[in-house]
């Protein structure tokens, strides 16, 4: 089985590397559940059989399932031949929630994380393998260059580890960069003093022009922008913590366009 470019497939062939990717989830025990992205032949899939929980994979190309199919019949139930990122996640385990893991297609990493986030009530922990820059942007600390937008969302629900990194050479065929392997274990429910639909929008819009201070970036948000004199401005969008965000929605949001 070959790889496909269009499914961005690099299929691990490191049997140890798959074996720790599958030990680092920590509350699959607790949940009971897990589903897995991207099975492809299975390298991941067939340690995590060995767990005391109920697996689901869910996997696009049809070809890969025919092979999940026949080398592992005992999955054949659990198999869900579908688009990942079109898949209705409360409807995988009825509702109930589950771990979610996978070796994930670099294209579409980003929209991995924004569909586990629409779903994050279901996902209280998440273990996935990115090129080694997204991994980075995810766990970014503030004041760090790889600190930005997908940083602040994600770790606005979750709290991130960068666990270790994967060297090329453990895929066929070898992709151009270097991955690394994440996980991120939800925070526990606490009020925002803001809607989660102005947080996003404004933090979307501070990092859409991360170079100018923020009084710059918000202020085609803004019905009156008397508000962006203040010192506290004159930051760049990096310097921000994930609360101060949450903070300063809040305080935007009666002034919102």
């Amino acid at each position: 089985m070959k790889a496909k470019k269009s499914f961005g497939q690099h299929f691990l062939n490191r049997d140890a590397v798959a074996e720790r990717i599958a030990a680092s989830l920590t509350m699959a025990g607790t949940y009971g559940r897990v589903l897995e992205v991207g099975p492809g032949k299975g390298m991941l899939t067939k340690f995590l059989l060995q767990g005391i929980f109920h697996l689901k994979v869910v996997e696009a190309d049809r070809d890969m399932v025919a092979y999940l199919q026949e080398h592992y019949p005992g999955l054949e139930k659990d198999i869900i031949a579908a688009d990942f990122l079109k898949t209705p996640l409360d409807e995988v385990f009825e509702g109930a929630a589950f771990c979610l893991i996978g070796n994930f297609p670099y294209n579409i990493s980003s929209q991995i994380l924004f569909q586990m986030l629409k779903y994050k009530d279901l996902v209280p922990e998440m273990v996935g393998m990115f090129q080694k820059e997204m991994a980075a942007r995810v766990v970014a600390e503030p004041g760090t260059k790889t600190y930005g937008a997908i940083s602040v969302l994600v770790q606005a629900h979750y709290t991130g580890k960068y666990l270790f990194t994967v060297d090329k050479s453990c895929f066929s065929p070898p992709p151009k960069v270097q991955s690394a392997v994440i996980r991120l274990q939800r925070k526990t429910d606490a009020p925002w003093p803001c809607t989660e639909t102005t947080f996003r929008k404004v933090v979307k819009q501070a990092f859409g022009q991360r170079r100018k201070m923020l009084r710059n970036a918000l202020r085609p948000l803004l019905s009156d922008p008397a508000i962006l004199d203040k010192p506290f401005f004159q930051q760049r969008p990096e310097q921000i913590s994930v609360e101060g965000f949450k903070a300063l929605a809040a305080e935007l949001e009666p002034l919102l366009v």
